[in-house]
């Protein structure tokens, strides 16, 4: 597969290697165009890498634009942390940052333009109206009553809709184009509508915004792009964007390209369906490590670098499909077995009292800390008469091919020394609350000292060095591939799965993890990949987030692609 990435370029490389060798454009200038509505999602890092890694593969510029035309649902919360989300993926608009609403004033002008050439008038009909008179995709729309009206009349009742003469709704600038056109798109669509609310960047200057529709190729053309690259629900958008262009004779104008939407199973990528998840407390915020939002995806312990993998992977096309949540797990798995440290943590611990170890005696093994990286050293671990170890690491009636610790069963401690079970203590219910053994002192190291085979290998944690700690462990937030898909009458919350967060309490892990950052990565060794959580974790109160198991189904497949 990664043969295949360096020689077949995507269809956009394509279009844009042909632009440049026709002299269409000089220089490829992209541009991503987020809503300050909400939080970034993983679908959107579609169109950012592709947004900005054309530019860059091109030598170009990308330039970051937010679409902040509608002031009832943006804030400036969202501008902060969207700007935070790209910096992190690792991409660079340097000082390229703008926001649709520095150009209200040329916009404006704009519309005024349509208005003087009698392709714009202002209509009274409602929202409601307005849909009736456009028709369907069978039938054709009729013209407002309001469509005639002279070019002084619509300049004038423009003028004081931007003056705040009309409340919200009760007029808006359309465009005059064709109400038969097989598009419904074309259809007269609205351009500008009266919200009288207060916006996070202009105050109360406008009472009028532009939709995104008439507003996106201006904004394009004003900033001199020449790739505007969509996703592919603008498909039948596109001969709007053209007109708006062609009609306003715009030099050199953009083109629009669009390319297939990332869906993922498991998950839900409506902003719509992810804020009633945070406002009604399915999820504990934006950033919940559940949560298929970058930052949720950040807090998790996912990393840019197998996003970017990941969106490699799934490739451009103009084919909406959906990938699989297993295909990430695979990037962020293949990029933390490079980079993260192996350490032991216990997640339901249990203790073994070796019994013929001495009281008071501890000595330090040295360990390394990543296979993978020999220059990343090694550490000391400390080993003591009292471990701890995984409760599912010991069973009184285990069954067969069971190679973990069993009565009068001999066991590997890692790097340390092998152990045999002398007996076990339970509770009322008989459920093992303690472990008793035995260690062979020539075996330290974990190394055979007569030749003879112990077949299983398990993690521990010196009890009287262990540190407390808290783990979450995270599965997928909807226990359905599609959440969408549900009987009538029903809800996609009705698909979220009740154990996609378990909280283990009172794990125990190596004391080398006594002053880990928020943020660092490791690997619980046999457990998989987890994260210092960059919230919640505190130096004396650690909590650790699982990213993913070790189990890996998607290898193979990558390998062989």
């Amino acid at each position: 597969m990664e043969e295949m990435e360096r020689t077949q370029k995507n269809f956009i490389e394509e279009i844009v290697e042909e632009d440049l060798r026709t002299g269409r454009v000089k220089e490829v200038h992209t541009r991503f165009p987020p809503e300050p509505n909400g939080y970034l999602h993983i679908g959107h890092t579609k169109a950012m890498c592709i947004d900005f890694g054309i530019a860059s593969k091109y030598g170009g510029k990308c330039n970051l634009r937010f679409d902040d035309t509608n002031p009832s649902k943006e804030d400036v919360e969202y501008v902060d942390a969207i700007i935070e989300d790209i910096r992190w993926m690792g991409f660079d608009f340097e000082d390229r940052l703008y926001y649709g609403s520095d150009y209200s004033d040329k916009i404006y002008e704009y519309a005024i333009e349509l208005i003087k050439k009698g392709l714009a008038y202002v209509d009274d009909l409602d929202v409601d109206q307005i849909r009736e008179y456009r028709g369907t995709l069978t039938e054709p729309g009729k013209d407002s009553p309001w469509r005639n009206r002279s070019i002084e009349e619509n300049l004038d009742l423009f003028e004081r809709m931007k003056n705040g003469e009309f409340e919200s709704g009760e007029k808006v600038l359309r465009a005059k184009i064709d109400m038969a056109s097989p598009n419904i798109n074309m259809r007269d669509p609205v351009i500008y509508r009266i919200k009288k609310e207060h916006h996070h960047r202009t105050g109360d200057k406008w009472c009028i915004y532009p939709m995104y529709d008439f507003a996106h190729p201006l904004q394009d053309a004003i900033e001199g792009i020449t790739h505007s690259l969509c996703s592919i629900e603008y498909v039948d958008h596109r001969p709007l964007y053209d007109w708006f262009l062609e009609k306003l004779e715009i030099e050199n104008p953009p083109r629009q390209y669009e390319f297939s939407r990332l869906n993922i199973n498991y998950t839900v990528m409506s902003k719509r369906k992810l804020r009633e998840l945070v406002e009604k407390g399915y999820v504990s915020g934006w950033d919940d490590p559940r949560m298929p939002t970058l930052c949720g995806l950040r807090r998790r312990g996912f990393t840019p670098e197998s996003i970017r993998r990941f969106i490699d992977l799934v490739g451009v096309s103009r084919t909406n499909s959906t990938a699989d949540w297993g295909l990430l797990e695979h990037c962020v798995r293949e990029d933390l077995n490079k980079t993260a440290d192996r350490v032991m943590g216990v997640l339901n611990p249990l203790k073994v009292i070796i019994e013929n170890y001495p009281v008071d005696k501890t000595e330090e093994f040295d360990v390394e800390n990543n296979p993978e990286m020999p220059e990343r050293g090694t550490r000391k671990v400390p080993f003591s008469r009292e471990i701890y170890i995984e409760q599912d690491d010991f069973m009184i009636d285990p069954p067969s091919k069971y190679f973990r610790l069993k009565p009068s069963g001999e066991v590997r401690l890692k790097n340390a020394y092998f152990i045999k079970c002398t007996g076990y203590e339970t509770d009322e219910n008989g459920n093992v609350t303690l472990v008793k053994a035995t260690y062979d002192p020539d075996s330290r190291g974990g190394v055979s000292p007569d030749g003879r085979k112990v077949r299983g290998t398990i993690h521990w944690v010196s009890a009287k060095h262990a540190i407390n700690a808290e783990v979450r462990l995270y599965d997928m937030l909807f226990k359905v591939e599609n959440p969408d898909d549900i009987p009538e009458g029903g809800d996609y919350k009705d698909n979220l799965n009740p154990d996609s967060l378990i909280v283990q309490k009172n794990s125990k892990v190596e004391p080398s993890l006594a002053n880990v950052e928020a943020g660092s990565r490791f690997q619980f060794l046999r457990m998989g990949y987890f994260c210092v959580d960059s919230k919640d974790s505190k130096p004396e109160a650690l909590v650790f987030n699982k990213i993913v198991g070790l189990k890996d189904t998607w290898a193979k497949i990558v390998q062989k692609s």
